[in-house]
This record gives structure tokens, C-alpha cells and sequence, in this order.
């Protein structure tokens, strides 16, 4: 095989680039609307010979460029891609996965000739990214013919290899669909999916390289450093678990699961998801007063739990529930958390039992009106009311402790605050000792000076106090 140097052809209305090789004896050449694209597909060829590969003689091209494959759209390819990812991934990620193929492919449109609005192409990517819906649910007229178009102009997936055109999708990431800067940790998610199925292209097309990786696009960390200003003191902690048990029916059911976040640091899902058998309360000891076994006053008790019961939407799940029930964030299947409950924590649980029950299966929290899970909204909302009531108008028009999860950042940050070794809090709080300084950083620095006398205290060789 014999190859020759990309050769630029400057028209009156475009500029071409033209491959051109040689196969036994007969002439080949290819031509390109783009610089990238004719370099990158030189460069498969030059490797294809190089590794010693056959080549047809009738088109000229190696036999790992079968032809057929080489001319897959963007979007035919990003379904067969999601179909062999469907059955490992988890609803959320299944979600995830959708909506960034989805950004992908509005900005790989390659004509406005009947170009679909954004909205119809959303809706047509919201079924083609879903294999459920596929399987079960027969599409409206617009989203079949939008299907259609999108599998017939937009860029083949080999035309990914053109940095320009690569660069573009990922300058999308960054970017919500109301035109304002996304926050990192989205651009983060959208950004992987799409790399992931760039190597699933070198794969199975005549994609040669990845073309992210030599691509200079700054990115920001996924995981901020806590802005502090969310975090409650134990005052204000208080005055708003307070208020919550306020909140009628529902408000009255949350508040031991707020308490939950704030004592021992469980995330949202965890929380719904917990159990009686999860706790292991104090020691009982009998109360005259109210004739019943009660935990000790000021002892400590402990969870322990393997799961956790996210919210992800029953069109992301096989089951078609709601939620789906995983191991914990960042661990392994039948690995625990064992973080320890508080006298005040014993106390919230220990209440809400006697006044609230369990479900059958166990589960301390319910919604009111339904008797199963509690919806998000529910437990958003009764936060909200809490915090009118709790907070001073200055306090609620702020950051301060703004969603249940914040609770959480308030524990991590009292543990931390009180002396306790990060890798015990890590362990506690369910997360790597890498997130934890990354995360809480600025109420780690506030303890040099503490840290600073201890070390100051052994050097000198008198006692630590």
C-alpha cells in the first residue's frame, strides 16, 4: 500500500481535502470537508498498513474499515450504545447517560435543511435513550419521523475524530439547556458517557483515537469545597428540627429522618431506606414516670445499614418503581456504614417509633397520605416550612442549612470541629478521606491552631492535654 501526502483543493464556494493511496497497482482517493477529518482518516490507513492488515482491493480500504460501519451516524451509533450499557447501569446513571447523549446529539446536527426544534429532538432522544420505553411504548408521529432524521443528518460517528467538532460537544456540556453556565459536577456527567462511548467507537468503527484527550478544554473540580455559609450551628440545628415535628402530619413523620442527617450524617436516600433493625439503640433502662423501657440518657447507640434507595424516576428502573434499591454510594455490594447515634438521635428514633410505628417491612418512614415512601417534594417542602418558622427572615433569605441535605454538612462539620480523625469521620460519613478533605477543607483549616499546640505541647515533652 502505498500513501500520499493530504492534498488541499481551494474552490470558489468550499475547500476539499483529498485523500489519496495506492492498492495493487490502482489509485484510491477520499475527499473531506475537513482538515481533521482527512488527517484523521490518512492516519487509520498509515496504521492499517503499518500493522501489516489487508486491504480490498475494490474500495482500497483495510478490512477493519468495513464501509458499513464507517458511515453510522452519531445518533444510530449512540443508540446501539446505550443499549449495550442499559442492562449494567443504575437508573440514575441510566439518566445521566440519556441526557448527555442527548446534548451530544443536538450539537452534531449537521444541517438546518428540516432541522427538528430542540424541544422534538429532546423528545425523540427521550425514547431512542431508553430501552424500556422502546420495548414497551409505541412513539407518536413526530418522535418516529424526528428518529429518522436525526439517524440520517447528523455526523458520523468517524467524522468524531475532527477536534473542532469534538470540542463543540463538550463546550455543550457546559451549557443548560436555559442558556446559563452549568455547574461542574453536571458538566462532569455529561462529559463522561460521552468520552466512554468515543472508545466504545475506536471499538467497534474505524475511529482511530480519541480525540478528547489531546483537547485543552478546562474543567472544573466535580466536588466543591463546602461553602460554610449553608452550615448550622447546634442552635440553629436545633430550632429547626424543632419546628419540623410542626409541620403537620408530614412534618411530624420527618423529623426523626432530619435528625437522622444531622447526628449521624445519612444522605437522603439512606434515610428513607432505614430500619428498625438498622438501629442499635442504647441501653433500656425502666422510667417510673412513663412505666416503659426507655434508652439510658446520655449513651450512644449505632446504625448499621448496606443500602441505600435513591429517587431515579420509573422510567429509568426495570421493576418500574420509583425508586431503586443499591448498596451504599461508593461501595461494594454488602458493604455496611456504622456511623453512631447520639443520646439526642436515640431519643428522635426511639419517639418516632413508639408514636409512628414501623412498615411491615421494617422502615421507619412513610408518606401520610399514601402509607408508602415518602415522595421528594413532601420532604423538601416540610423543610422549607421549618425554616420559616425557625429562622429569622435575614437567616431564611440566606444559604443557611436551604435543603435537608445541608444537615448533613453540618454533622461531617461538628464531628470535624470536635477533634474527631478525619479518616473516622470519613468512615462515619460514607465517603473517601480524598472527598472529605477536598469537600470540608476551609472547617479543616480552622483547626491548625488546635493542631499547632498539640504538636508544640509533645515537642517540648510536657503531657498532652
Amino acid at each position: 500500500m502505498k500513501l500520499w501526502a493530504t492534498r488541499k483543493y481551494e474552490g470558489k464556494r468550499t475547500t476539499t481535502w483529498w485523500v489519496r493511496w495506492e492498492v495493487e497497482g490502482q489509485e484510491f482517493q477520499e475527499p473531506f470537508k475537513r482538515a481533521g477529518l482527512a488527517k484523521s482518516f490518512r492516519n487509520s490507513l498509515e496504521t492499517s498498513a503499518n500493522k501489516g492488515e489487508a486491504f480490498y482491493v475494490d474500495n482500497g480500504r483495510p478490512v477493519s474499515m468495513d464501509r458499513d460501519e464507517s458511515q453510522v451516524s452519531f445518533f444510530d451509533f449512540a443508540c446501539s450504545y446505550m443499549k449495550m450499557k442499559w442492562p449494567d447501569l443504575a437508573g440514575n446513571s441510566r439518566r445521566s447517560t440519556a441526557r448527555s447523549l442527548t446534548d451530544a446529539t443536538i450539537e452534531l446536527v449537521k444541517t438546518k435543511r428540516g432541522r427538528p426544534s430542540d424541544e422534538d429532538i429532546r423528545m425523540a432522544c427521550a425514547w431512542a435513550f431508553n430501552m424500556l420505553r422502546r420495548e414497551s411504548e409505541q412513539p407518536d408521529a413526530q418522535v418516529i419521523t424526528t428518529v429518522k432524521w436525526l439517524g440520517m443528518n447528523t455526523y458520523l460517528v468517524t467524522e468524531l475524530a475532527d477536534k473542532d467538532l469534538t470540542r463543540n460537544v463538550l463546550r455543550r456540556f457546559g451549557v443548560t439547556q436555559e442558556g446559563k453556565k452549568a455547574a461542574d459536577s453536571t458538566v462532569q456527567r455529561r462529559r463522561g458517557p460521552f468520552v466512554n462511548l468515543i472508545e466504545y467507537a475506536i471499538e467497534k468503527t474505524p475511529l482511530a483515537v480519541n480525540p478528547v484527550k489531546d483537547l485543552k478544554i478546562k474543567t472544573g473540580r466535580s466536588v466543591k469545597e463546602l461553602d460554610t455559609a449553608i452550615v448550622a450551628n447546634p442552635q440553629q440545628a436545633h430550632r429547626l428540627l424543632s419546628a419540623a415535628g410542626r409541620q403537620g402530619k408530614s412534618g411530624a413523620m420527618l423529623q426523626a429522618a432530619y435528625a437522622c442527617q444531622y447526628y449521624a450524617a445519612l444522605r437522603t436516600a439512606e434515610v428513607i431506606d432505614l430500619r428498625e433493625a438498622n438501629i442499635k439503640f442504647p441501653r433500656l433502662v425502666f422510667n417510673l414516670l412513663t412505666n416503659q423501657n426507655e434508652p439510658q440518657i446520655g449513651e450512644w447507640g449505632s446504625l448499621r445499614f448496606q443500602e441505600s434507595n435513591p429517587a431515579v424516576g420509573k422510567q429509568w428502573t426495570d421493576g418500574g418503581a420509583r425508586r431503586e434499591k443499591r448498596q451504599l454510594k461508593g461501595r461494594r455490594i454488602g458493604e455496611e456504614r456504622n456511623p453512631p447515634v447520639a443520646p439526642e438521635l436515640a431519643w428522635f428514633l426511639w419517639c418516632h417509633i413508639q408514636q409512628h410505628g414501623v412498615l411491615p417491612d421494617g422502615r421507619l418512614f412513610r408518606g401520610v397520605e399514601t402509607a408508602d415512601d415518602v415522595p421528594e417534594g413532601t420532604y423538601a417542602r416540610a423543610w422549607r416550612q421549618a425554616r420559616v418558622e425557625a429562622l429569622s427572615p435575614e437567616e431564611c433569605d440566606s444559604v443557611l442549612a436551604g435543603r435537608p441535605y445541608d444537615l448533613r454538612h453540618a454533622c461531617v462539620s461538628t464531628w470535624l470541629e470536635a477533634g474527631v480523625p478525619p479518616v473516622q469521620v470519613a468512615k462515619w460519613a460514607g465517603q473517601s478521606i480524598e472527598v472529605l478533605f477536598r469537600v470540608y477543607a476551609k472547617v479543616l483549616s480552622g483547626r491548625e491552631s488546635t493542631y499547632h499546640r498539640r504538636i508544640s505541647t509533645v515537642l517540648s515533652g510536657s503531657d498532652l492535654r
